[in-house]
């Protein structure tokens, strides 16, 4: 959210840093960006454990995405609401929390659901950071066993059924936000 009101902000340096951190984020790998925390901040001194590491790296790359979600959720919201509110004596604050951001809410459910059915698939990924997760657990059984086709295909349907009951979740809260249309 902070990144999105940055990006929209009238304050140029707020408006450059979250365009910077989106624009670098965004156009860098995921993967990439794991191991710069993971591997490379070790080496200036900061150390990380596998599991902060993972949150922050996802939450890092996850942020960038959702804010530019946020913001065209924003945009999306007809000038004619904020002059509204302004017309009521309403702050800019006041505005943007009781006028357009539950109105924005309903353009940003596809997007944001989306990105978090994405997040939920790239967890994978934390695998290389040496954090124990589905497809680090799979690799672990498989070196025991030999066995890489079933393991994968297991850990492969786990994701699809979570990934499905993610996608059942926000088909209801969609629904949900075209009711109070």
């Amino acid at each position: 959210m902070l990144a999105a009101l940055s990006k929209l902000s009238k304050v140029k340096i707020l408006r450059w840093l979250a365009n910077q951190y989106i624009d670098i984020i965004r156009g860098t790998p995921l993967l990439v960006q794991l191991f710069i925390i993971y591997y490379g901040l070790p080496q200036i001194g900061i150390i990380i454990n596998p599991f902060a590491s993972a949150i922050l790296g996802l939450s890092i790359n996850t942020g960038a995405y959702v804010a530019e979600a946020i913001r065209s959720g924003i945009l999306a919201v007809d000038q004619g609401q904020r002059e509204a509110a302004a017309a009521l004596g309403f702050s800019s604050a006041q505005t943007m929390r009781l006028i357009i951001l539950p109105q924005a809410l309903k353009t940003m459910i596809p997007p944001v659901g989306n990105q978090f059915l994405l997040l939920i698939k790239d967890s994978s990924l934390v695998s290389t950071i040496t954090l124990v997760e589905l497809t680090r657990t799979a690799q672990r059984i498989i070196s025991t066993t030999y066995k890489p086709i079933e393991l994968y295909i297991a850990a492969a349907v786990i994701y699809y059924i979570i990934s499905l009951l993610a996608t059942k979740l926000l088909n209801i809260l969609e629904k949900k936000a075209r009711v109070s249309e």
